[in-house]
């Protein structure tokens, strides 16, 4: 039995019933799933999220007149950590935080059940005291402390198929047996875990590093690269964990030369994801990138874009042209080809055939003919863009423009027509027009082609856990926000994330599209002849009304949507350039 169960006369549900934050109806599912499933009470009102983790495990704790604390509550000390052995720690889920006396007091994630604590009390010779924290946090400390997969390399160490202490001076290397079924099953597990851990923090890149004496496990989370905590014995079983991705995605583990690609197929519940697998020779081993796409995750509707309510009507309007040029503008992980797809939906309709050529084709959508690009067999964006044409689609999607030939052809697409999107590198919205000149696309052309370009950014989303305002707001910036939303300086409020578990102790949690719009008129058609200035022409759109990328986003700061430094730190060149051109 567990702690919980002692309390026969009131479980979880019915005290977070008391204290309002359940409603009865919940109540009634909670316990209808508990028996449908066999679990405890508490985690079937956590897994379907009626109540935080962190207030049902607090009201769980106050059954079991237990103590609870926070993930930043809990110090880990070396000598408390060798008074219990990892083994331990692992088996139960749990750490020691404090010894008083003879009393050492042990953090579960967990209501421990009496005949676990009694085998404890024998093994560690101690009398215990439970505290009680939320199973997120456990895992948090966990991974902090012995980094992620540590009992899987610990049950590698029991199993003999790992060196104990790596010395710094020889070469890393996995012991062998004639038997390698249970090496090669934890090694699975292991990378199984680094893949769901990159799923639970909605990571969108996995980057597998090794150096000469360690190995680096980095997630791309909200766009930053961030470090994972690994075991320091892990580089030792790099190119055993290389090998194991390599098999699933299909690649020759043989060759360790040369680049190549491949991809993994995986799901989880309900989800389901493809990895692009990418593997290049560097000098300590071969580097590995996994990028993650979720098939369910792409946003099709454009309501859940996050525009604007007048530009998502304007975007709405593209999608039903019967002719013209639409571009995306922005660095790569901008999100650019989310909203190229939800803009293929939109105008997918039986009446009209529809074509795209990627590289590489990242989502499937159905009525959508697509065409993978493969530059070794001579299939490039211009000779496949070529051959679509010939099938005479109403629109056409090419995944991006790269050279003038690409260029041209999709200008002439446009205007004999076809609707065209794509995307284009250029810093800015405006600057798509000097961008086609100078890959040789005739001034005329390019202005009664063009219909929009589109420039896009993906702020990180302040954390709504652990928000708070933020009081040190520049003052410049504060100057500058007060003027373009045409407010009082006084006025002017800024929130930032504080860290918590929810967003892992960074403050962001998610992310918001930021979008500009440019227009191309029949004056601004006019306006585009060789030599045309970019600064001319933004200076132009100004007095018409137009307002930058940068002058946007403060509007999501003010509303708590994004903190100052992510307008800073996507919007800072922009801004630089703009200050530039009206001196």
């Amino acid at each position: 039995m567990t702690m919980e169960a002692t309390s026969a006369q009131k479980e979880t549900g019915d005290l977070l019933f008391e204290q309002g934050k359940i409603t009865e109806k919940q109540l009634e599912q909670a316990r209808r799933s508990q028996a449908r499933l066999g679990i405890a009470q508490h985690r079937a009102i956590v897994d379907l999220n009626y109540a935080s983790e962190e207030d049902t495990y607090r009201a769980l704790a106050a059954l079991n007149h237990l103590d609870f604390i926070n993930h930043d509550q809990i110090t880990l000390s070396s000598a408390l950590l060798e008074l219990v052995p990892m083994k331990l720690i692992f088996h139960y889920h749990m750490v020691p935080i404090a010894l008083e006396g003879d009393v050492l007091t042990l953090v579960f994630g967990e209501p421990p059940r009496q005949m676990e604590l009694g085998n404890l009390r024998l093994l560690l010779g101690k009398r215990l005291k439970v505290v009680l924290t939320t199973p997120s946090s456990m895992h948090a400390v966990l991974k902090k402390q012995f980094g992620l997969g540590a009992q899987t390399i610990q049950r590698l160490r029991e199993e003999g198929g790992l060196n104990k202490e790596p010395s710094e001076d020889v070469v890393f290397d996995v012991k062998t047996t004639d038997d390698n079924s249970a090496m090669d099953s934890t090694i699975s597990d292991f990378v199984d875990q680094i893949l769901l851990e990159a799923l639970r923090l909605q990571a969108t890149d996995i980057h597998i590093e090794p150096y000469h004496s360690s190995i680096r496990l980095r997630y791309r989370i909200d766009g930053i690269m961030q470090n994972v905590p690994v075991p320091n014995v892990l580089r030792q079983l790099h190119e055993t964990i290389a090998s194991r991705l390599k098999i699933m995605a299909g690649l020759n583990i043989a060759e360790k030369r040369l680049p190549h690609d491949g991809r993994i197929s995986m799901k989880t519940g309900s989800e389901e994801y493809d990895l692009r697998v990418s593997v290049i020779p560097t000098k300590h081993g071969e580097t590995i990138c996994l990028r993650i796409l979720g098939r369910q995750s792409l946003f099709l509707d454009l309501g859940q874009l996050g525009m604007e309510p007048h530009h998502e009507a304007l975007f709405a309007e593209l999608t039903q042209l019967p002719q013209g040029l639409v571009l995306l503008t922005g660095p790569t992980g901008s999100g650019k080809t989310t909203t190229l797809y939800a803009a293929l939906a939109h105008a997918n309709h039986e009446s009209r055939k529809i074509i795209t050529i990627e590289d590489p084709v990242e989502y499937q959508l159905e009525g959508v003919s697509q065409i993978q690009v493969r530059q070794d067999i001579g299939l490039s964006f211009t000779a496949g863009l070529r051959s679509v044409l010939r099938h005479d689609p109403d629109v056409v999607l090419i995944g991006e423009i790269r050279d003038a030939e690409t260029a041209e052809i999709a200008v002439r697409a446009a205007q004999t027509g076809h609707l065209v999107f794509s995307t284009l590198h250029t810093n800015d919205s405006i600057s798509t027009i000097t961008r086609l000149m100078d890959m040789k696309i005739d001034p005329f052309l390019v202005g009664s082609s063009l219909v929009c370009s589109i420039a896009q950014r993906l702020a990180r989303r302040v954390c709504r856990h652990c928000m708070e305002e933020d009081k040190a707001i520049p003052e410049n910036l504060r100057k500058e926000m007060a003027l373009v939303l045409k407010i009082n300086p006084a006025e002017v409020k800024a929130w930032k994330g504080r860290g918590c578990i929810e967003c892992n102790q960074h403050g962001y949690r998610g992310r918001v599209a930021l979008y500009e719009f440019f227009f191309v008129t029949d004056e601004i058609a006019d306006m585009i002849e060789p030599g045309l200035k970019t600064g001319h022409l933004r200076e132009y759109m100004r007095k018409q009304g137009w307002r930058s990328l940068r002058e946007l986003a403060w509007s999501r700061v003010q509303a708590g949507l994004i903190p100052v430094a992510e307008v800073q730190r996507l919007t800072h060149r922009i801004h630089f350039q703009a200050i530039n051109a009206g001196m």
